[in-house]
């Protein structure tokens, strides 16, 4: 009876999490759409920085801004501010300022927000490989519970595993949370951030 409780659970578990959330791709494991790469217009509507590429880069007081400005450690409220008191001087200098700026902040932040698509990415095919052990061993353990010939002790060893591996999943699914937030974090930052350079050049 432990074992059929058990099994039970497990199939109600593995069943619960295989519910698509985005129904495009259906082993996503947050409740968020999936948005594979970030497009520059749904941020800035200021001039054109295709002709900016890397530049921003080779200016360490750029460079070094950008690193504080993106990092979430720095109170968004700090990185606002501290955008806008770099976006000064002469109407040409600022719009340099803020192509640069921009190109920057984009870059890295999307950068870091590829980086945390790619760990849900690699986080749900784990969910999934280990959803696909637990429901052949469901399988082998009923065929043993249905078995002539039981052998007790295979079938306890076999269900407390199926009982471990079940809660590691459940642990780890009830982890993801905040993980699936990140993102939707790194674009509100990079739209707050957008928001304020291109206002300076109003």
């Amino acid at each position: 009876m432990k074992h059929g409780i058990i099994a039970g659970l497990a199939a109600v578990s593995l069943h619960a999490t295989a519910i698509a959330m985005d129904t495009r791709h259906p082993d996503w494991p947050c409740p968020q759409i999936v948005v594979p790469k970030l497009s520059i217009v749904a941020f800035w509507t200021g001039p054109e920085i295709d002709d900016v590429g890397d530049a921003w880069m080779k200016d360490p007081t750029i460079q070094s801004l950008v690193v504080h400005l993106a990092a979430r450690r720095t109170p968004l409220a700090d990185a606002e501010k501290g955008a806008a008191d770099f976006i000064v001087g002469p109407s040409a200098e600022k719009q340099q300022k803020a192509k640069l700026l921009f190109a920057g902040l984009f870059a890295t932040l999307s950068r870091e927000r590829d980086d945390v698509m790619d760990g849900i990415w690699r986080f749900s095919l784990r969910q999934q490989q280990l959803r696909e052990r637990i429901s052949a061993e469901l399988t082998n353990l009923r065929a043993q519970q249905d078995a002539p010939n039981q052998d007790q002790t295979a079938i306890e060893k076999l269900g407390d595993q199926i009982a471990w591996e079940t809660r590691v999943f459940d642990e780890r699914r009830n982890t993801i949370g905040y993980v699936c937030e990140v993102p939707s974090t790194i674009e509100r930052r990079l739209f707050a951030l957008a928001r304020v350079i291109q206002q300076k050049l109003d």
